[in-house]
């Protein structure tokens, strides 16, 4: 063997459950939150540090690709070291990388200060979940998890308002001293309370993996981003997609020969934890039809300000944080299958409800389709995890948990990119067919090119909706997971579990 066991986890009873929950949630929390924290102040950096809409964009972009990047090697981490090293190393990286962030003077030193953040947020995000199934039983991990979502969901979707509000008010530097003392709190709650809990060994670290991981996941995650700006057919998209497309291939294929690969694709052998996987990427990729498409509808075609934009997405936001728990309580009651099912018949609903829109639609009605678009989402994002989780052995835990981040971190991008695309071809195409429209009266050119954007959203959320349609069918191929054990045989709880709910 090429690995050999040199560290014990402690035993899920001899650790303290909460305070590690705790801290680790704190640190993602953050870690999530920091993703869409700077999107709204795009604008506000450009001004501060005079600077290029190209440039400005590369804040989120470049976290996006770090974030990518590292994600893969996050599985060799969790076997080579601690728990409680991984975590405070990813926490301090994070903090720091957000206090360069919050004094930068200029650009340089801001982006640098991003590159660092997402070192530390590619390692804390999988590393909760592995954490999660390591130290609670089978029966509470749905309601552990759905503590997870808290974190995963709620972030993301408050930091639009957040940005907002502070943009409006205050300099946008203070968006991460907001963060800062939180990043703190967890690495000094981490330092008190986290013991490892994960198994470890001293495996090899395959270099030609690491860049053959890098350069494709980079050139796909690069390529799929820049795609919805410069284009399908811009060279340096295409060169992008080309290479980072062979070198995953490459990448694949090598980790079938290793006998500790850097990341194990054979999780994908097992049925239930493939499907599920599937449709969490398509959620994924309709998800962000939402992100993406409202507020252009909403702050370019309407003129609504970045705050009330963001007040329309809080309520949605609140509900997916307090579903959450109670969703991975329902899991472990009755497994992923239903709970899906009626999500995604919701989420269905909704989505559809988006490809209706028009200059009229009204403030309260956008707030509700999108309130329960989110409970619909809040239903099954977390009980498809969980189950494709549960449906692999525990010694693939960190592999299982990793892939699947990985997966959305891409699948991500590329539902971004198609979304944009969708919307701006379907825009050009409608000018197109009504140029007989007097373009020369200013007044029905901007008429023109409001009925052109609301039809490209509305033809985005056609697609999206068909896509969320295709997931609501594989759901009703979701089976009860039965978790395995550390040697992948079903254990005896869960198959008296399985047996009980049959």
């Amino acid at each position: 063997m090429s690995s050999i066991a040199v560290n014990q986890p402690s035993q899920a009873g001899d650790v303290k459950k909460g305070p590690i929950l705790l801290a680790m949630l704190l640190g993602a929390f953050v870690a999530f939150l920091n993703q869409t924290l700077l999107n709204v102040a795009l604008p506000s950096i450009m001004g501060s540090l005079d600077i290029t809409e190209t440039t400005v964009q590369w804040l989120s972009t470049g976290f996006m690709l770090v974030n990518g990047v590292l994600m893969p090697v996050t599985a060799y981490l969790m076997a080579k070291f601690t728990t409680r090293q991984i975590f405070i190393s990813g926490m301090s990286l994070f903090t720091i990388g957000t206090l360069l962030c919050g004094i930068s003077p200029t650009f340089a030193i801001l982006m640098t200060g991003r590159v660092i953040q997402a070192a530390g947020a590619a390692i804390i995000m999988p590393l909760l979940s592995v954490v999660v199934l390591n130290i609670f039983p089978i029966e509470q991990r749905g309601k552990a998890m759905g503590m997870i979502g808290v974190a995963m969901i709620l972030a993301p979707a408050i930091g639009p308002t957040l940005s907002g509000y502070v943009v409006e008010n205050y300099d946008w530097r203070t968006l991460f001293w907001i963060i800062l003392p939180i990043a703190v709190i967890s690495i000094l709650v981490g330092m008190r309370f986290v013991k490892n809990v994960t198994p470890i060994s001293n495996p090899k670290l395959d270099i030609p993996s690491v860049i053959l991981s890098t350069i494709g996941f980079g050139g796909l995650l690069y390529g799929f981003s820049d795609a919805g700006s410069s284009g399908w057919g811009d060279p340096i998209v295409v060169s992008c997609l080309v290479v980072g497309t062979i070198a995953l291939l490459i990448f694949i294929l090598r980790q079938f020969k290793l006998e500790t690969p850097l990341l194990e694709f054979r999780v994908f052998k097992n049925r239930m934890y493939s499907l599920n996987t599937l449709i969490l990427v398509v959620v994924n990729m309709a998800m962000f039809s939402g992100m993406i498409l409202l507020p252009i509808y909403l702050q370019t075609t309407r003129g609504i300000s970045a705050l009330d934009s963001g007040l329309l997405m809080l309520p949605g936001a609140i509900v997916m944080g307090i579903m959450s728990p109670i969703t991975g309580g329902l899991f472990d009651k009755f497994g992923a299958k239903w709970l899906s099912i009626i999500g995604l018949v919701i989420t269905v609903v909704t989505t559809y409800e988006f490809s209706k829109l028009t200059m009229d639609t009204s403030y309260n009605h956008l707030i509700l389709m999108y309130t329960f678009r989110m409970f619909g989402m809040s239903l099954l994002m977390m009980p498809i995890q969980t189950a494709a989780l549960n449906d692999i052995p525990q010694k693939l835990n960190a592999h299982g948990t990793v892939m699947l981040n990985t997966m959305r971190t891409v699948f991500g991008a590329i539902g971004t990119a198609v979304f944009v695309t969708l919307y701006s071809s379907s825009l050009k195409q409608y000018v197109i067919d009504h140029t007989d429209v007097n373009t020369n009266d200013a007044a029905a050119a901007a008429k023109l090119m409001k009925d052109a954007s609301i039809h490209g959203i509305n033809f985005a959320f056609i697609i999206a909706t068909i896509l969320t349609v295709v997931a609501l069918v594989f759901a009703f191929f979701i089976k009860k997971s039965v978790p395995k054990d550390a040697a992948g045989a079903p254990s005896v709880k869960s198959e008296v579990s399985a047996s009980q709910s049959n």
